[in-house]
């Protein structure tokens, strides 16, 4: 299936009440793990490459892989702008074939983020591309985000429906208690869901979970027992999840996890087989172990087997989330 509007993707799962998974991708392992597990559990997908990645891989090579892999499989997949900073790389990236984008004016005043999102819907609708952005600030580090959690603050419900208004913008990026990176949380997780489904009422449009990948006990077990080091990290559980997209989210992003996999798979043949010195013997086995990864967030996100448009659900509500 070719590429398509992340808005065609989203008029389903908000309807239904479900979440489709955003996998960020920066080479081509991680591109063929996420789109052959869509084609697997039939679901739809989204691919995000952030700025650096763009820089690191190439956009022109990025298209170019995503779009051959989405040509072989018959899931809806979109392709994705994440965290962009600007126009700029907005009309780079929907000039180099993106269907959608996000851009990122959160740490601007209320009424210069709306100024700086609007300039981009104007010109991405001409071309029917969706626009994310973002309202309120996640702390954390990821990339090109980097905010000190003094500087965090939660989404505000009465800015948020201005913000849509005014803006034009086609899915909102909410800040409810995650933050960006490995180290989400120091203790139990902790979302607003009242504030998910409040927004979710008054808004009606996808709303996205930002800093959201679950940092499970597993992989982090992994990475260390096989040479790599990171502090204690916790990140969002799946019933948390589960609750937030009951809630109303319909688009959840997951970086973090998946390079915690990759790594460690890694690291695991590099010290049990010394001898290994084909790339390919090596990024096999981590291709497999992001894939298990994406697999198990579509079931739990809700995606799983919607890649065909099911039947509208009738009355769906968000009161009893919290």
């Amino acid at each position: 299936m070719f590429l398509v509007p992340l808005h065609e993707i989203y008029a389903d799962a908000n309807r239904n009440n479900y979440a489709i998974g955003q996998f960020n991708v920066s080479n081509l392992e991680f591109v063929q793990a996420v789109l052959e597990t869509a084609a697997e559990i039939k679901s739809p997908v989204i691919i995000a490459a952030s700025k650096s990645a763009i820089e690191y891989a190439g956009v022109e090579n990025l298209v170019t892989m995503v779009k051959t892999g989405a040509n072989s499989i018959s899931v809806p997949v979109a392709l994705h702008l994440d965290h962009g900073p600007s126009l700029e790389l907005v009309v780079k990236c929907v000039e180099a074939g993106f269907p959608s984008v996000m851009i990122d004016g959160s740490h601007h005043p209320l009424e210069e983020n709306i100024r700086i999102t609007r300039e981009v819907t104007d010109y991405a609708h001409k071309h029917n591309v969706t626009v994310e952005a973002e309202l309120g600030r996640l702390g954390g580090i990821e990339d090109d985000v980097n905010v000190d959690t003094k500087d965090a603050f939660l989404t505000d419900p009465d800015e948020a429906q201005r913000f849509v208004e005014e803006s034009g913008c086609d899915a909102l990026a909410i800040a409810v208690g995650t933050s960006h990176g490995a180290y989400t949380f120091k203790e139990k997780a902790k979302l607003d869901f009242k504030r998910i489904a409040t927004i979710k009422k008054r808004l009606r449009i996808p709303l996205v979970l930002h800093g959201a990948s679950g940092v499970p006990k597993e992989l982090i077990d992994k990475l260390t027992r096989y040479g790599g080091k990171i502090a204690d990290a916790k990140g969002v559980p799946d019933e948390a999840y589960r609750k937030a997209v009951q809630c109303g989210i319909n688009k959840i992003n997951i970086d973090t996890d998946l390079r915690l996999a990759f790594a460690a798979s890694i690291r695991q043949v590099m010290i049990e087989k010394p001898e290994v010195f084909d790339p390919r013997k090596i990024l096999a086995p981590a291709r497999e172990a992001v894939r298990e990864v994406v697999k198990q967030k579509m079931k739990v996100f809700g995606s799983s087997g919607k890649a065909e448009p099911v039947r509208p659900a009738e009355g769906v509500t968000y009161d009893k989330c919290y």
